[in-house]
């Protein structure tokens, strides 16, 4: 995944909000959101090459979501990133102590960006700089490098949501997919330099990509409220952002244990 905005407690109905887009080459098989076959504690889409995901939420409202750190180099590490998500939504932990233990364990994955609720907070952490940290209440942009680096794309989202965050639920939901649909490209002053070509950098700065082989394959808005129902609509898209289909969940949370 490759954009995520997360809003944590700035909304007077929503304890979480969250919007997201998934960039990858259409070839990588993957299924789309629902809950999983061998563990139906868990929603989210399932990574075929992988078998992991890039975003995904439990029944107890946890959610974490992955990015990769966009370098010109990589390593080679022997487990995938995607299984981090489904690591912590099957954890007693909390975010904090589940992102503080990941980072002992940063050696194993290539460069990636995790961001982990739980009922309570939020946390991030990062194996490119071997940051962790605990996160207070606000609005929080990550796309590939480290949290809230201010790439075009992560602050025309969170300047979005700003513009929204008092919306009622059904206005807010439709505020959040139009700014997931953005095709624009960002000024070539304002791009960032990630190793790759100035070309490449042009075609990857809009929040939707669009594409022949790689591109947007699905927009992502969860809503998680203060009286425990969780909202999660997944749209996907083929190449040139060909609409490929919607899926919609709303459950109420269950109690996590004590």
């Amino acid at each position: 995944m490759c954009l995520l905005l997360a809003a944590c407690g700035q909304h007077r109905d929503f304890r979480l909000i969250v919007a997201a887009n998934r960039d990858e080459f259409y070839a990588r098989p993957a299924l789309p959101a629902d809950f999983w076959p061998d563990n139906d504690m868990i929603l989210g889409g399932r990574d075929l090459q992988g078998s992991g995901t890039w975003l995904a939420v439990n029944r107890r409202g946890a959610f974490a979501a992955i990015t990769n750190v966009r370098t010109s180099t990589s390593v080679a590490a022997p487990r995938s990133r995607g299984l981090i998500i489904s690591d912590y939504l099957t954890s007693p932990s909390t975010a904090g102590k589940f992102v503080s233990e990941l980072n002992e364990r940063r050696a194993e994955y290539q460069g990636f960006n995790v961001f982990a609720s739980d009922a309570e907070s939020a946390a991030w952490c990062s194996n490119y700089t071997g940051e962790f940290k605990t996160l207070t209440p606000g609005v929080y942009g990550l796309s590939n490098h480290l949290l809230d680096t201010p790439w075009p794309k992560v602050n025309r989202i969170k300047a979005d949501f700003k513009a929204a965050e008092s919306l009622s639920k059904a206005d807010l939901i439709t505020s959040l997919f139009s700014t997931l649909q953005n095709e624009d490209s960002a000024p070539d002053k304002d791009l960032p330099n990630t190793g790759v070509s100035i070309k490449y950098e042009r075609v990857l700065s809009p929040i939707f990509i669009s594409g022949d082989t790689y591109g947007t394959r699905c927009s992502t808005v969860i809503l998680i409220s203060n009286d425990g129902v969780l909202t999660f609509i997944e749209r996907r898209f083929g190449p040139h952002k060909t609409f490929s289909g919607e899926s919609t969940f709303e459950f109420e949370l269950q109690p996590t244990p004590t």
